[in-house]
């Protein structure tokens, strides 16, 4: 046999078995992670309300400062529901991924369960996208990726906004543009008389 030949052979079985890898790892069963017991917040509370986009603001601030190493560029945008954007370059393509999550608040925090996924044009099922983004992310220790759920969920009683202050979720009313948070100020602060 030509070597040539032997060489194409060679050359179309690396490729195959590369692509065959690569889709056994993408869709292969997930081992779900727990989700954390929220932390018990005891202390002063005070209630804020704000709009979609200044929450939308805070947790671009937030990611920003969290995935400032992460090789893959997330983008969060707020409407009537969340959208993740993020562009995954395979073979030297940029390709766009938008997953469209609906904002549900639990015991103080936050659990987004996916509505819609986009990915380029291509029919991926949103639990192997899910898989991509938790295996391929280096995300902060608040949020949980829940490929087989579908889901991702926030853990706001472990975020530590300065001297033990914490946040919990008490609304989030998208389409009416309002959002209602707790901060909890621990401490024996009383207020008294003059």
């Amino acid at each position: 046999m030509n070597k040539w030949k032997v060489a194409f052979m060679l050359l179309l079985g690396s490729v195959i078995l590369g692509i065959g890898t690569l889709f056994v790892l993408a869709t292969s069963p997930v081992e779900q992670a727990a989700i954390p017991e929220p932390a018990e917040v005891v202390g002063n509370t005070v209630v804020l309300e704000t709009t979609v986009k200044e929450f939308e603001a805070i947790s671009k601030r937030y990611l920003q400062d969290q995935l400032d190493q992460s090789p893959l560029p997330i983008d969060i945008v707020m409407n009537d529901s969340i959208v993740l954007k993020s562009t995954l370059t395979i073979f030297g393509v940029d390709v766009p991924i938008a997953m469209d999550f609906e904002p549900v608040v639990e015991d103080g925090n936050i659990r987004l369960k996916q509505t819609e996924m986009n990915v380029g044009k291509l029919n991926i099922p949103p639990k192997t996208v899910l898989k991509i983004m938790k295996d391929s992310l280096k995300l902060p220790d608040i949020i949980t990726v829940l490929p087989n759920d579908e889901e991702i969920y926030v853990d706001l009683s472990r975020v530590n906004i300065a001297d033990g202050t914490r946040v919990r979720a008490k609304e989030i009313d998208m389409p009416n543009d309002r959002i209602v948070l707790e901060m909890v100020v621990q401490g024996d602060f009383q207020i008294g008389r003059a």
